[in-house]
């Protein structure tokens, strides 16, 4: 849970403080974001080699010493004087970062029966809202009063300390509480071949991807939008997005969690109803913070906004985790990370600052509700049709 905190702090520092490095590197909107894309491609290619390294050696070893690495390289990118230094010391971020992002649900699943991982899931991944309002609030105050560098640098080398720290994690044995399966081979042409064939994977993975996409953009660029288009300093408009992520980040994830878990024996498939459920006020309330104006309302949109949209957090990874046998968990995440980054948050930041660069970053950045429409409909079909027996 420590280094997924941390793996959100460091990603989102650079939405933080966009409009100030986008300064002192003299770039345009478009270059303010390749680094992003840098960093989400490489950490997207890297995790099926990661996903293939957990036969050979233990599971934590590989995991520290990725997040190790990442760690230095955010430290790096605060000493970048150009627009290629910087993108690729961001881009060797996704490196470390791919080491625990497939690994870690793999272990903690080995940890609990099916019956508790939605919970125990839910905790892991309240993380990530949490890491990225200290991301956003953090870095865009210190930004702000010391310079973007600075902020690199103090979000980065904490990474270290989680890294020695998950040596002492105890490998708990694989599939200990998962029913006998058939061996899966080895090979990634084999894995590729079951998981595609396997539905429930196929449209949670769909709707992941979309998701992804939005949250990607909106995360990225909504800042810099406060910024231009209602007034807000670099500090202000920092410091709503990340205040609106921790409190309706939190809450949204604890109650997707909790609330898919309570709808157990209610609905059919509970994890992908709350995740669908839960789409819809959240892509009607993300195009209202585009359209108000006052401080006030945007807050309020947003943050509900927020609540609503993280409510998949848990238990859409939860049902990736249950929609697959004990030995597929570590390529079905890889695969997972590979394709709701390739078509999500590798694209979307860029997407919106290329048209930004276009038409005007009021505009581009609505891209984002379209891309909450594509998922509420994939998912609301998925919930409806996936039969109960892929959850099991």
């Amino acid at each position: 849970m420590a280094m997924n905190l941390l793996n959100y702090v460091d990603r989102w520092v650079p939405s933080a403080v966009k409009e100030l490095f986008k300064a002192d590197l003299k770039l345009s909107d478009a270059q303010t974001s390749y680094p992003l894309t840098a960093f989400v491609i490489v950490y997207m290619i890297a995790s099926p080699i990661f996903g293939s390294l957990e036969a050979r050696w233990p599971r934590r070893y590989v995991v520290a010493a990725g997040v190790a690495f990442w760690s230095i390289c955010t430290g790096a990118a605060a000493l970048a004087h150009g627009f290629w230094t910087f993108l690729i010391a961001r881009a060797l971020v996704g490196v470390g970062e791919a080491a625990y992002a497939t690994l870690s649900p793999s272990i903690i699943s080995d940890f609990y029966p099916p019956s508790r991982r939605n919970r125990a899931l839910t905790i892991f991944y309240v993380a990530i809202p949490v890491g990225a309002a200290i991301g956003f609030t953090v870095g865009g105050k210190l930004g702000e009063a010391y310079g973007w560098r600075t902020a690199f640098l103090a979000v980065g080398l904490p990474g270290i300390l989680a890294a020695l720290a998950v040596l002492f994690v105890r490998e708990p044995t694989r599939g200990q509480f998962d029913p006998p399966a058939p061996a899966l081979a080895t090979s990634w042409p084999a894995a590729l071949r079951a998981l595609r064939k396997n539905r429930a994977y196929v449209l949670t993975v769909a709707g992941y991807t979309a998701v992804t996409f939005a949250s990607g953009a909106l995360a990225d660029w909504y800042p810099a939008f406060l910024s231009r288009y209602r007034g807000f300093s670099t500090a202000e408009a920092a410091s709503i997005v990340g205040t609106t992520a921790v409190i309706g980040g939190l809450g949204g994830t604890l109650l997707g969690g909790f609330g898919a878990d309570w709808l157990r024996g209610k609905i059919r498939q509970p994890y992908l109803g709350m995740s669908a459920l839960s789409m819809v006020p959240a892509t009607l309330l993300a195009i209202a913070a585009f359209f108000v104006t006052s401080s006030a309302a945007i807050f309020t949109c947003l943050l509900a906004a927020q609540l609503c949209l993280w409510c998949y957090n848990g238990p859409i990874n939860t049902m990736l985790v249950n929609s697959v046998a004990a030995d597929q968990r570590t390529r079905a995440f890889s695969l997972s990370i590979l394709m709701i980054h390739l078509f999500g948050d590798a694209l979307s930041p860029s997407a919106v600052g290329i048209l930004s660069d276009a038409i005007g970053l009021r505009t581009a950045i609505l891209l984002v509700p379209v891309a909450l429409v594509l998922c509420t409909v994939i998912w609301v079909y998925a919930w409806r049709s996936v039969a109960e027996e892929a959850a099991a």
